[in-house]
């Protein structure tokens, strides 16, 4: 949520940067300012209101105690008037507070200038791309096949428990899933990252807080009997574990690492580019999360894509990064950069990683601050990171590493799964 200082001092300026989103936001700033106003302007007659109360029962106690009870009396009357037009001032004020975080929750984040103009993901830009595309033998297969060929994960049993997208991993799939889970998270925690396994539902005011709410309600599973939300990903309630806090500057960075269950209800839709593990309804993710000084943040962004450089490299997975358009940058990010492995067998690039800064747009919702120097609050800068999603690095893994003999395991992986090739 941007600050409304920030709007106050700079309207035109986010007017030009939210262009790039391909919005036009002149209103909705003119319809926040406009409330800002008026709710500024209620406020200082309410404060008015209430100073003329405080007063006038001053001098009634005066009053009584004087002797003076007639013109006490006299003065009540106007105490009760005051009394009532602060009541009807509050409730103003509150309306008037609402109506404005409500608008203040339609403005997304202002892009960073470095994010390029562009409607679609095919206006993304790409940036670097390392790993050599193998060459398969002929009659390669897609992931979906190759699950099914190996019996090491079974979609149509996880129809028939679930529904479709949520697949059962069996055999061999599943302790090669546990291994990625184990490996990611020991890189994340040899690079700093703190641990943790946070609750995989969270209420409304954690939503709320990393900006899921009420921009990605639609893709949320909500259990409506207890008000809560199945997690779309571990970065809300790992971000959140810091709501309303004042850290110190001396903590900075504050690096958090957790695998989770993620769930999400995306509209479903038909195709390869679908099928099998590249969209699922249920999906196991590492994440990484960071709060920062705002000085650092951009410097922890490239460590964070550095980081997971280091995980593909290793994996030895063809990949490429993309910095994101306006037209597909999430919502509560300032600058996010993608990251695309090739699966050779559907011949195209498929995302396992999105690396983004949202600055103190999160911080802001979240109320998240720091002391500076001079003792004065400040918004703390949050970023998170897939370090990283498995569905798609899963099939990214069985189709690049399949031979005719079987489906080779990473080098790096042997040692989480016990063994080296799939049969």
């Amino acid at each position: 949520m941007l600050q409304l200082q920030t709007i106050r001092e700079n309207k035109e300026s986010i007017i030009v940067a939210l262009k790039k989103r391909n919005m036009d936001a002149e209103s909705i700033l003119s319809a926040i300012l406009d409330l800002d106003e008026k709710r500024r302007s209620i406020q200082t007659e309410l404060d008015g209101t209430l100073a003329e109360s405080n007063k006038l029962s001053k001098e009634i106690g005066m009053l009584f105690k004087s002797g003076k009870a007639q013109e006490a009396n006299a003065l009540k009357e106007q105490t009760t008037n005051l009394k009532e037009a602060s009541k009807k001032l509050g409730e103003d004020l509150n309306a008037t507070a609402e109506a404005l975080q409500e608008q203040l929750y339609q403005v997304p984040n202002i892009p960073h200038e470095s994010v390029p103009a562009g409607n679609t993901d095919e206006d993304n830009e790409e940036i670097f791309r390392e790993g050599d595309i193998p060459s398969l033998s002929e009659g390669a297969l897609p992931h979906w096949e190759l699950a099914k060929k190996y019996n090491i994960i079974d979609f149509e049993l996880g129809v028939k428990i679930t529904g479709a997208g949520f697949p059962v991993y069996k055999g061999k799939g599943a302790r090669l899933q546990r291994a990625l889970i184990s490996y990611f998270l020991d890189k994340n925690t040899e690079a700093g990252y703190t641990e943790v396994q946070p609750p995989l539902m969270v209420n409304e005011a954690s939503g709320y807080g990393t900006g899921q709410l009420p921009d990605k309600e639609g893709q949320m599973y909500h259990v409506q009997a207890d008000d809560l939300y199945l997690i779309p990903t571990a970065e809300v309630p790992i971000t959140n574990l810091h709501r309303g806090d004042i850290v110190s500057s001396e903590d900075f960075p504050i690096k958090y690492t957790g695998y989770t269950p993620c769930f999400r209800r995306e509209a479903g839709s038909y195709g390869a580019h679908v099928r099998g593990l590249n969209r699922l309804h249920q999906f196991d993710k590492v994440e990484v999360v960071r709060i920062e000084h705002p000085n650092n943040s951009y410097q922890a962004l490239d460590e964070m894509v550095e980081h997971v450089k280091t995980i593909l490299k290793e994996l030895k997975l063809p990949y490429r990064i993309l910095r994101l358009c306006g037209g597909d940058l999430g919502f509560t990010s300032a600058l996010t950069y993608d990251f695309e492995v090739f699966s050779t067998a559907q011949d195209r690039w498929l995302e396992i990683s999105s690396v983004s800064n949202f600055e103190t747009f999160q911080a802001n919702r979240l109320k998240l601050r720091f002391k500076d120097q001079n003792g004065k609050s400040q918004l703390a800068h949050t970023l998170n990171g897939s370090a990283l999603a498995l569905p798609r690095v899963l099939a990214g893994i069985l189709e690049n590493y399949q031979t005719p003999d079987g489906i080779k395991i990473p080098e790096v992986l042997v040692p989480y799964c016990g063994f080296d090739i799939i049969k």
